[in-house]
Order: structure tokens, then C-alpha cells, then sequence
């Protein structure tokens, strides 16, 4: 996960053009990716990657704290949360079973995703076709705010998309960051009668 955060920090720091005028007080958030500190660590990440060493939670919190300086901190966790999700695709059979056998899947999938990163259960399955939520994760816990709950919503979308198909989509609908009691997670295909699955029907 670490890896991943800082890849696309790196990715997304990268200018396309020398930039002669620019402030670094203003701008050093941005240009963090381009630093030799994130270089030594990514290598450092990869190093433990094969090694199968995972963060501790303090670990993560520190790294997650680091990226909610950024202005643009939810995109960043986001695109890393997809990231994750392509790491463990799944085979080509799951598209072609019943779709209630599909959310199954989505679910099983998620649950050791998140397991394999965190070491732990985080949140639980709620009514619907795919919804994850909890109270106090750690995501809350490295971000009040709430910026750091996108990493899971984009871990979700992509392991939604390898599954249902490049339609779904996911909704952060509560966040205890937003003053909500919990976080929640909804997502699926969209259906007929909108864009948003969300609680909607999964017999089919």
C-alpha cells in the first residue's frame, strides 16, 4: 500500500514542462513525488514488498498523514486504491456468473484484499448488493476529515469494475468525517432507473 501511495504521488508530481517560475513554499505539497526522499522510500517499499512485509498501523497513519497535507489528497488515494485493486485480478469466469454470484465474489474479494493490507477485518458487510461500513476505522483515525476514506473507494471500485464490469461505480454515502455516525460504501452497476445501484436489486 505504501508502494502504491507513493507511485502515484511520483505520477501525479511529475511536470509536464519545467516550470522556471515556480514558489516552493507554495508548491512543495505538490512536488513532494519528485523528492529523493520519495525515491529512496519507494525503493525501500518495493524491497519490502517482496519480503512480504506489511505496514504497521502506526506506519500507516504517518503515510496517510503525509498525503492529506496535499491539495490534492483525494485523488491521490483514490488512484492508489485502484492501484491495489489491480494487484489481485480476478479470473475471467466471475463476468460470465449470475450476478448475485458476482456481488458474492466482489465481497470475498474485498474482504481478503483489505485483510492482506491491514492484517485485520476492517468494517463489515452491510445490507445491499456491496456495501462496507464501520465506525472509527483507521482511515478516519490518520484523517478527521475524511479525504483518506477515498483509498477505500477506490480500492472498491476497481475490484467492482474486474467483476461487474467497467460501469460500476462506488459511493462514499457516509463518512464520520462529514459529522455522519459511521462510514459506509455503497456500490454495484448502475440500473434502469438511474445511474446509482446503491440498496439496489442484486437477484438478477
Amino acid at each position: 500500500m505504501g508502494l502504491k501511495l507513493l507511485e502515484v504521488i511520483r505520477e501525479v508530481d511529475a511536470p509536464g514542462e519545467i516550470l522556471e517560475a515556480e514558489d516552493p513554499t507554495q508548491t512543495m505539497p505538490r512536488r513532494l513525488g519528485l523528492s529523493d526522499v520519495v525515491e529512496r522510500q519507494i525503493r525501500t517499499y518495493r524491497s519490502d514488498v517482496k519480503k512480504r512485509v506489511r505496514l504497521t498501523d502506526s506506519e500507516i497513519i504517518d503515510l496517510f498523514r503525509l498525503v492529506v497535507r496535499r491539495p490534492d489528497a483525494e485523488e491521490v488515494f483514490f488512484k492508489a486504491g485502484l492501484l491495489m485493486a489491480a494487484d489481485a485480478r480476478p479470473g475471467p469466469w466471475g463476468r460470465m456468473a449470475p450476478r448475485r454470484i458476482r456481488y458474492a465474489l466482489v465481497r470475498r474479494r474485498a474482504a481478503r484484499r483489505l485483510k492482506k493490507l491491514f492484517g485485520r477485518r476492517v468494517g463489515g458487510f452491510g445490507r445491499g448488493p456491496f456495501t462496507i461500513e464501520g465506525r472509527s476505522l483507521l482511515f478516519i483515525e490518520s484523517d478527521p476529515e475524511g479525504a483518506a476514506c477515498n483509498f477505500l473507494s477506490g480500492l472498491s471500485q476497481g475490484i467492482l469494475e474486474q467483476t461487474m464490469g467497467r460501469g460500476a461505480i462506488v459511493e462514499h454515502s457516509l463518512c464520520q468525517g462529514r459529522g455522519d455516525d459511521r462510514c459506509r460504501w455503497e456500490g454495484g452497476l448502475p440500473t434502469a432507473d438511474g445511474p446509482a445501484v446503491p440498496g439496489g436489486d442484486d437477484d438478477q
